[in-house]
């Protein structure tokens, strides 16, 4: 049939009324099934309004046409239409869906015989109706006339006043701010400022006092301009507590009207709709009738044709409660339609584009008395806006998204994909959801399931808010009010979203590019090489070593003895004992003088089961304290306290061992004896057996408040250790003499301690040395004695036979494969060296030994750090560097450039402390003589002349704060005249212990996490901030395999990230593109099996693209930018602000929010002159502060 054919039939076909077609339509509509139609029809919106438009025009056999900006050239509702058009300028998106010329122009050289504009945008707007009519196009919508009185809210409100509908109290509109402040006090506060061709919440504004509504006009007007193109407002009374019903209205083109039922929409942030409930809760039959009778009464009073809601507020406190007044007709569809559709089974769009055909409500079937509501239906919108930033809308690329589904779930979206750009132009809605159930708590729990599902990655969402409001009881209960979410600000405070696969994702693709430690060493993973043991890898082969104890339960230990006897029985225990306990240092002491304490939480929990089944006779494992506390925190982004927390699960039968530096704790300083107390029961508790206390110069008043703690707070044993230094059998020794160790120990047995160690860091305890000791100790006290050295010279095996000789109790040992040179003597020497004596250690060797290809093969993968010795050195005995000092000492110098001198720091180091007064030298005492042997190696100087004239060289700030007395008296006194030479004209603050605020002493007198996270802070305030913004930026790192930690992915590998018992990521490289002119690669990835990309700054390539000044948070007078869009200064240099005063304005989303002066004072400097686009945290001016 051709096109005369067709519109004859049309204009003679009879119609419902008793007209006929021809009189009521537009000559471009064809039938659908006996009903008017259109052929083709232009949608003049974007995103998912678009895309649901599209849908109804497919259902209803009509060709689409869709209209785009080049900002929205990616967008789903360009490649989901028929036929798509570019329009508006580039750099001006907004304004192109604004341009009612470009879209009636488009409509008509694309053969579209009706426009359809959605929410939002011209959806309102009386021009593009007009001009739709005179071009022949029908406007899916009401006429124009009817579009001017709906659309504007006062003619809208006279409009209700007339025909009977409660309204409030409101002025003229106008144009003019001072016009409409004038009239304020008519109106009273608080009130709102409302645009008058606004919608969605823009260009509305609260106002509580006089003071505030200059600004409040100012921004709400302009706002309303960018957005609308029409800056009118008007002032209205604000209703207290209100509940904010709107009814969905349906009228044809004939004077027919219904209505299908309400919408709860009190669920508001910044007047604009969050959560929609269909129909409304707790609301009786009577108002719910009235609020139906007056959207019809208003409705026809308006002549109003197609799609529209009817807004009213509620009353829900004092004399006015259960009372409405109408606020506004929104002469549209709405965001909120589809849980309409979900409780009626009426679709609202397919119903506008038929009415707008020529159907009557009878064609499409629609009766009021046929009606009904069907369950119940929530609505809300996931979008990209940030709780925790004040719902500032993020924008970026999405990296990842999973939808949600099921069961009663529908989605509406247009705007999401992997891979999409959220730009600041348009909306910040991602994916409509609507949950429908049986009754509205079906439909909340949906809803809270469908929300679990979600995942978007690489923007921020509402998602952890929205699931904050749906477990909100008073939610639940249906009692919400337009104040609801101000009343409830912890709902944008908890974010539940961890987000664990991205973040690990963001750091193993950082790590990749940029390669921290060099290329990746390969090799199997070392849990094959542990020898077997109930519950290893073979036994549970995808075993995660963070997947917490095995169900094997280890023989008994040392430990048992401990907590059926306590400390007292256990060191009782011990002395009785007739063979030769050993303490295992692997965990400890061993990789921080061979690695610079580097080796990671998962490789000691890899072994932890296999000693704890193989080696139960151990008297304890060090683990902990020391500098490992400090470095998991600085480098390897590890909480030490979830690392002692694994380890004791799974070691339940040996006892854990931890040095603890006295009062300094695992810090450098002394700490309040509160501080000291709170570290001491929260390691006891979880899970440290035996604290080995020490000082670093010998001070026994310093390590008196650990023991007490330790015995006053805990269960635990209290080992005090005596630093051993010097040579005590060479007769010239004057200071470091049998005595004066013997003198030492008694005050430690006074104070309580239960075993006596000997701690000899550096390794110059000879053989005959130990027995003279170790016999004194244990003929002058009852308690049990501990040993403890360094094989820095190659010989300590026979003092470790030699103190066994003696009586010693215990000695310590590592694993071969970490021990020697400056580690501890190897544990096989040991045990092959015993066995068969009547001091043989109980350890079977075949297991000892089991254990060190393990440790090799761990070892292999720390190469970057090894700083141990590549030999024995007897020149310790000269220079008497500790251990784990001299391994980081030869880095040190390395990195100096001084590596070819060694040899002569080490004689610096000799030098340096007989200057210092021959200290007792361990951590932080050793720092300060190394420090001062390095400055003076640099430096060229001869120690004699630095001695003498001190005054003449720059001195490091350890050597100073030690000269201070900051670490306490040293042993021999103090070097004069030197120190005070070297102290003249400089700082000399002694020691100065900060007393604890009375909000930190709260906190760690609450165990656990609370407690944990404040004495990190306070221990290591730097490393601790480090590690949270690690943990922020990436999650928690540790659960990664250690050479994927240290040098990232491998392509065709695929990598496993442990999240938990039975969780796994997969992840596989597929390839890293060339960085681009900011220094930016794209990291290409699969994350199970579904295409990511990462962007990565590579930090060896020199970007050359200017990078935006960033506001500094720490100065006050930085003004910076909220969140990403167009900022536009409305001060000049020079003028003089006031807090909170408006300085510049900021757009985005279609949203406009004013920036204050965060302090009075005198703008100094204003960044950016024009009106440019920013990042969040970019700086825009800067205020003097008055």
């Amino acid at each position: 049939m051709n096109l005369p054919e067709r519109l004859s039939l049309l204009v003679t076909a009879p119609t419902h009324h008793g007209g006929t077609l021809a009189e009521t339509q537009d000559h471009s509509a064809h039938t659908n099934g006996g009903d008017p139609m259109f052929k083709k029809v232009l949608v003049a919106n974007r995103g998912e309004i678009a895309v649901r438009a599209f849908r109804a025009c497919h259902e209803l056999n009509a060709k689409t046409v869709a209209v785009f900006p080049y900002e929205d050239r990616n967008s789903i509702h360009r490649q989901k239409a028929d036929e798509a058009y570019r329009i508006g300028e580039e750099g001006h998106p907004v304004r192109a869906y604004l341009d009612v010329d470009s879209i009636i122009k488009v409509a008509l050289e694309s053969g579209a015989d009706a426009i359809y504009p959605g929410y939002g945008f011209l959806a309102e707007n009386a021009e593009l109706s007009r001009k739709a009519k005179e071009n022949g196009l029908t406007f899916v919508g009401p006429p124009a006339e009817v579009l001017e009185q709906t659309g504007n809210k006062v003619a809208s409100l006279r409009a209700a006043e007339r025909a009977g509908v409660p309204t409030l109290k409101s002025t003229e509109p106008s144009a003019d701010a001072e016009e409409l402040i004038a009239q304020a006090d008519t109106i009273g506060f608080p009130l709102f400022v409302k645009a008058v061709a606004g919608g969605g919440g823009r260009g509305m504004r609260r106002v509580e006092t006089a003071k505030e509504l200059p600004d409040a006009l100012t921004s709400a007007m302009h706002e309303a301009e960018t957005a609308f193109g029409d800056p009118t407002a008007f002032l209205e009374q604000a209703v207290l507590r209100p509940r904010h019903i709107e009814v969905q209205i349906l009228a044809d083109n004939y004077g027919n009207v219904v209505h299908l039922f309400e919408r709860d929409c009190s669920m508001q942030r910044r007047h604009q709709k969050v959560i929609e409930i269909a129909p409304a809760s707790n609301i009786d039959d009577e108002l719910r009738q009235r609020l139906y009778d007056d959207a019809v009464k208003f409705a026809k009073a308006m002549n109003y044709q197609n799609a529209g809601t009817v807004e009213f507020l509620v009353d829900t406190e004092g004399e006015r409660a259960g009372q409405h007044v109408f606020i506004e007709m929104n002469p549209r569809i709405q965001v909120e339609h589809t849980i309409t559709e979900e409780i009626t089974d009426v679709d609202l769009v397919a119903s506008q584009l038929r009415i707008a055909a020529g159907a009557s409500l009878e064609d499409l079937g629609i009766r009021q008395e046929d009606l009904q509501i069907r369950g119940a239906a929530i609505q809300c919108r996931i979008t990209t806006e940030d709780p925790a930033n004040d719902f500032r809308p993020d924008t970026g690329k999405i990296t990842a998204y999973r939808s949600a589904g099921g069961s009663g779930i529908r989605l509406d979206g247009g705007t999401i994909y992997t891979g999409a750009e959220i730009s600041p132009h348009f909306d910040s809605m991602l994916v409509k959801m609507s949950a429908r159930g049986r009754d509205f708590q079906t439909a909340i729990q949906r809803a809270r399931r469908a929300l679990a599902e979600f995942r978007v990655r690489g923007v921020a969402t509402n998602i952890p808010f929205l699931m904050n409001v749906f477990d909100n009881q008073q939610f639940i209960d249906g009692d919400v009010a337009t104040d609801f979410i101000d009343k409830n600000p912890y709902l944008t405070q908890v974010n539940r979203s961890k987000d664990r696969g991205s973040r690990a994702l963001a750091y193993l693709a950082d790590v990749t590019v940029n390669q921290p430690y060099g290329p990746r060493i390969e090799g199997m993973d070392p849990r094959r090489k542990l020898p077997h043991f109930p519950g290893d890898k073979s036994d549970e082969p995808d075993r995660s070593p963070f997947d917490g104890p095995s169900q094997e339960t280890p023989p008994s230990g040392w430990r048992d003895i401990l907590v059926k006897k306590g400390p007292e029985g256990f060191a009782h225990a011990l002395r009785n004992h007739e063979g030769l306990a050993v303490t295992d240092t692997t965990f400890r002491d061993a990789h921080q003088s061979l690695l610079a304490t580097r080796i990671r939480t998962r490789d000691m929990l890899a072994a932890a089961p296999a000693v704890s089944h193989l080696l139960p006779q151990l008297l304890s494992a060090e683990v902990w304290g020391g500098a490992t506390y400090d470095v998991a925190l600085r480098f390897l982004s590890e909480d030490p306290w979830d690392r002692l927390a694994r380890l004791r699960e799974e070691m339940p039968n040996i006892p854990l061992q931890m040095l603890l530096r006295g009062r300094n704790t695992v810090g450098y300083t002394p700490y309040p004896q509160r501080v000291t107390e709170a570290f001491v029961e929260e390691a006891a508790q979880t899970g440290v057996d035996i604290f080995r206390i020490f000082d670093a110069l010998n001070d026994v008043s310093q390590i008196i408040p650990a023991i007490t703690a330790v015995r006053e707070n805990t269960s635990s044993v209290a080992e005090a250790a005596l630093c051993y230094t010097g040579n005590l059998l060479d007769p010239n020794e004057k200071l470091y003499t049998l005595d004066y160790y013997l003198n030492l120990a008694e005050r430690m047995v006074d104070a309580g301690a239960h075993i006596l160690a000997i701690k000899d860091m550096a390794g110059l305890l000879r053989p005959a040395a130990a027995s003279k000791l170790v016999t004194a100790l244990r003929q002058n006290f009852d308690l049990p004695v501990h040993l403890h050295t360094h094989d820095t010279a190659g010989g300590q095996l026979a003092t470790l036979l030699a103190a066994s000789k003696a009586g010693v109790d215990a000695v310590d040992t590592a694993v071969a494969a970490l021990a020697g040179t400056t580690s501890q003597v190897s544990m096989s020497a040991l045990v092959a060296a015993t066995d068969n004596t009547e001091r043989e250690t109980g350890l079977c060797l075949e297991h000892v030994a089991g254990l060190e290809p393990y440790w090799e093969s761990v070892r292999e993968i720390y190469a970057p750090f090894e700083s141990g010795l590549p030999s024995p050195t007897g020149r310790v005995y000269a220079h008497e560097i500790p251990g784990g000092q001299l391994s980081n000492l030869r880095q040190q110098a390395i990195a100096l450039g001084l590596g070819e001198r060694f040899e002569s720091i080490e004689n610096m180091y000799a030098a340096a402390n007989d200057i210092l007064g021959d200290i007792v030298k361990v951590t932080p005492s050793s720092k300060v003589v190394g420090d001062l042997a390095l400055a003076l190696v640099s430096a060229n100087a001869d120690p004699a002349d630095f001695e003498e004239n001190p005054r003449n060289y720059d001195i490091p700030d350890s050597v100073i704060a030690f000269l201070s007395g900051q670490l306490g008296d040293p042993p021999g006194g103090w070097p004069e005249p030197f120190r005070t030479k070297a102290l003249e004209g400089r700082d000399t603050a002694g020691i100065e212990v900060e007393d604890i605020s009375k909000d930190d002493e709260a906190k760690l007198a609450e165990p656990g996490e609370t407690r944990r996270r404040t004495l990190n802070r306070l221990l290591f305030p730097g490393p601790t901030s480090e590690y949270e913004e690690h943990v922020r930026l990436y999650g928690d790192t540790s659960v990664l395999h250690t050479r994927d930690f240290l040098y990232g992915m491998v392509e065709g590998h695929e990598h496993v990230i442990s999240l938990g018992k039975g969780v796994r990521l997969l992840t596989m490289l597929q390839a890293v593109s060339e960085a681009d002119e900011k220094g930016m690669r794209t990291v290409m990835v699969t994350l199970n099996g579904q295409q990511r990309q990462v962007e990565v700054r590579d930090r060896s390539v020199k970007s050359n693209v200017h990078e935006a000044e960033k506001a500094d948070t720490s100065n006050t007078g930085h003004v910076p930018a909220p969140f990403s869009g167009t900022v536009t200064v409305i001060v000049d240099e020079g003028a003089t602000v006031e807090a909170g005063d408006t300085i510049a304005t900021i757009e985005a989303m279609k949203m406009e929010a004013g920036i204050t002066a965060p302090v009075a004072g005198t703008v100094s400097r204003v960044v950016l002159k024009n009106p440019t686009p920013v990042e969040g945290n970019d700086l825009i001016l800067v205020v003097d502060p008055a």
